[in-house]
């Protein structure tokens, strides 16, 4: 299999420029995957979707009100992008997440940005995420977003932009260390070769800051993840960053709240619990504070966690600060708490609330995204130019029934990656998922989750929509080190 016939289109490429050369970063890549056999790229491609298929990674579809189990689609050929240009990325993710943790603190406690004027109350006290109930709370070591996936994508210019913030329970960061796996059993000498950073240590890292969270204590704390149970999409990477981190995989009624904390039940006993990493939403993690019909949750939890005697990660409320409406103000936040300028900047985005931009809307909803405010997954979302007159009128009534709830963004002309299609090549839109952890310092994961929309011509990359994904090479540019961690080998 060769590139000779591969064709960009007019798109920006990861891994070809406009003369159709490799990109310097990719340019290792290319030479080995040129020197491959016919037919070597198939079967590599085939062997690793017999490993993901063994290791049973999977995630659930919900559809027509069932819910089926499906293997993750990955594709061999890695993502790549340069160091140098990662640095970039590293810096202005952790200036945003800076911010926005500021902003979550701001907003329950002194409600400065508000006064301010810089975002209007009413946004944010209409969020649906947002929750009167931590009013004047601040989290052990002021941190409400422990854990952030953060949606960047390359627009047509080659330019990387933040598409939206995750910071409830983002998913994925299981698929980033097993597809990794994957990749070094198949090409071992390629992460040598190009220096690839390592990913495998995110485990360690998200146990580290776990711990580090934790009430003050004279023991080693105890963590747990807490799930909704085997139904949901993501119970894969809940059971699997449990034992990668060493810590019980936990549901609701493994936990109970007496004398002040939460305890786990143990074949020997009760043992206290320090740290939850809840994939839990905030309206099921205790029904006796939010919703009562939940029997996922723990009782009383959050009268625990307000007296500071255990760690919620995330912490409950952070939600409202990844509404796609208070989105558009992050920019703002970063002006304001911090006096610098965004180095990521948002993609330009039109709030149906405003009568001016909701007008432009609703002229424009066949050149437009347009999406509900707290739907993930790529549900509750309009692709205007893709979309038929039907599905643009029902969105219309929507946005003119609720425009609180809805914003658009330009149709954006997503990068793309080379893909295996058969026996040959074609290119498909990605976007990028890169992790960060906020506990003593901030830390980011090297490349990150990497979404590919496989179904041609498709803008939807998420998995629940028929996307896959690619393992993400963050590779030292030639002649540079950057002196902090090794490159990833095969023995790493």
């Amino acid at each position: 299999m060769d590139f000779n016939h591969y064709n960009n289109d007019g798109f920006y490429d990861e891994m070809f420029a406009h003369d159709g050369k490799p990109r310097p970063a990719c340019k290792a890549l290319f030479e080995r995957l040129q020197s491959l056999s016919e037919g070597d790229l198939v079967r590599y491609q085939q062997s690793a979707e017999r490993a993901l298929y063994n290791m049973g990674i999977t995630f659930r579809v919900y559809k027509d009100n069932e819910s089926v189990d499906q293997i993750f689609p990955f594709d061999i050929i890695p993502r790549i992008l340069g160091d140098r240009e990662w640095r970039r990325v590293e810096k202005g993710l952790i200036q945003r997440i800076t911010a926005l943790n500021l902003f979550l603190q701001d907003i329950y406690n002194e409600k400065k940005i508000l006064k301010d004027r810089i975002i209007p109350k009413d946004v944010v006290y209409s969020a649906a995420s947002y929750r009167p109930e931590c009013e004047g709370l601040t989290p052990l070591h002021g941190i409400w977003c422990h854990i952030t996936g953060t949606d960047l994508v390359r627009d047509g210019s080659g330019n990387l932009c933040v598409l939206e913030d995750n910071l409830r329970c983002p998913s994925g960061a299981s698929y980033v260390l097993e597809n990794r796996r994957v990749m070094m059993n198949t090409f071992p000498k390629l992460f040598s070769d190009l220096r690839v950073k390592p990913v495998s240590d995110y485990a360690g890292k998200l146990l580290d800051m776990l711990q580090y969270v934790a009430p003050e204590s004279s023991y080693t704390p105890t963590v747990v993840v807490l799930t909704p149970g085997i139904y949901n999409s993501a119970y894969f990477e809940h059971s699997f960053m449990a034992q990668q981190m060493g810590v019980e995989l936990v549901e609701g009624r493994d936990l109970v709240v007496f004398d002040g904390y939460v305890h786990m039940r143990t074949t020997t006993g009760f043992q206290r619990v320090d740290v939850i990493y809840r994939r839990i939403d905030d309206d099921f993690i205790d029904p006796l504070t939010f919703r009562s019909d939940s029997i996922l949750g723990v009782p009383g939890l959050f009268q625990v966690y307000k007296e500071g005697r255990v760690t919620l990660a995330n912490a409950i409320g952070n939600g409202v600060a990844d509404d796609k409406v208070v989105y558009a103000y992050v920019e703002k936040m970063i002006r304001y708490y911090l006096d610098e300028d965004p180095i990521l900047p948002n993609v330009p985005t039109y709030l149906c609330w405003q009568p001016g931009d909701r007008s432009h809307v609703l002229e424009n909803l066949d050149q437009l995204v347009v999406k509900a405010a707290n739907e993930s997954g790529g549900y509750g979302m309009l692709v205007g130019p893709h979309a038929t007159q039907a599905e643009r009128e029902a969105f219309r009534a929507r946005i003119v029934a609720n425009p609180r709830n809805y914003i658009a963004q330009p149709t954006l002309e997503l990068s793309r990656v080379p893909v295996i299609c058969g026996d040959h090549l074609e290119g498909r839109h990605v976007d990028l998922r890169p992790y960060i952890l906020y506990g003593r310092d901030i830390y980011v994961l090297p490349g990150g989750l990497t979404r590919v929309a496989l179904k041609k011509g498709s803008l939807v990359v998420n998995s629940s929509q028929g996307g896959g994904s690619k393992d993400t090479w963050v590779v030292m540019d030639s002649g540079t080190s950057d002196g902090t961690q090794p490159a990833e080998t095969p023995h790493a």
